[in-house]
């Protein structure tokens, strides 16, 4: 555990030296959020800021999975590696490092873009807010995961472009930016069976009220839970083997 923390701090220091991105995947979606808010919460509840918020902060998420698979890459090509197996340091303590070290990120995020949503719906200000933050973290998962298993797999010119279908398939198999209900029966299904959608209805439902338990917290919830174990364990095996063939 003493390795994963101290891991953990090295990470975070590497992530602040580059504030520029840490910017930009705050301050795009944010931007967004407001942009979006104006143009057309009147034309569709669609852009209400109760559904836009919650649909950003999964969003913003998305953007999370370039940046670790970036640094990961990144320091693949360093001695920084060769020192830690020196060390002696597994696989998973190296991979929970890099995820824990973008929490931070998340919950400024979360916070963030509740906050601002607050400021032009009040009714966002309320107990669920702080419950919907908390759950935040649990559908980062997946996207650290997937971030973390692309940059592991992937050469720094590549982990970008890998990483940018991601970003693509959460504001097209998520919902969040048009209605589905006119979607084809097919389509509904297999959005159902992915983390998107289920990751920001998820968010969505706790902040707004969950009227269904199961149809609107638990299935969503194990969803995203499962898919985040699957690109974890992906992550550290694809991580030892690269390693392992260097």
């Amino acid at each position: 555990m003493s390795r994963i923390l101290t891991l953990t701090k090295r990470n975070l220091k590497e992530i602040l030296r580059d504030p520029v991105s840490v910017v930009f995947i705050i301050g795009l979606p944010l931007l967004m959020e407001i942009l979006f808010y104006f143009l057309f919460h009147k034309l569709t509840s669609q852009f209400e800021m109760k559904y836009l918020a919650p649909g950003i902060v999964v969003f913003s998420q998305a953007f999370l999975s370039l940046f670790i698979g970036l640094l990961i890459s990144i320091d693949r090509n360093t001695s920084f590696l060769t020192r830690l197996f020196v060390c002696k340091v597994k696989s998973y303590e190296f991979i929970i490092s890099y995820a824990l070290s973008l929490i931070p990120i998340v919950l400024v995020q979360s916070i963030l873009f509740f906050m601002i949503g607050g400021v032009f719906d009040t009714s966002l200000f309320k107990i669920e807010m702080i419950f919907a933050i908390f759950l935040s973290i649990i559908t980062s998962l997946f996207f650290l995961g997937l971030g973390i298993l692309f940059g592991s797999i992937c050469s720094e010119r590549s982990v970008g472009g890998v990483a940018s279908i991601v970003i693509s398939a959460q504001s097209v198999l998520s919902g969040m930016w048009f209605p589905i209900e006119g979607l084809s029966g097919g389509m509904l299904k297999l959005m159902d069976l992915l983390p998107f959608k289920n990751a920001t209805i998820l968010i969505q439902n706790v902040l707004n009220g969950v009227n269904d338990f199961y149809n609107d917290f638990l299935y969503p919830l194990v969803i995203v839970l499962i898919y985040s174990l699957v690109v974890f364990v992906l992550a550290i095996f694809a991580y030892k083997n690269k390693m392992k063939s260097k």
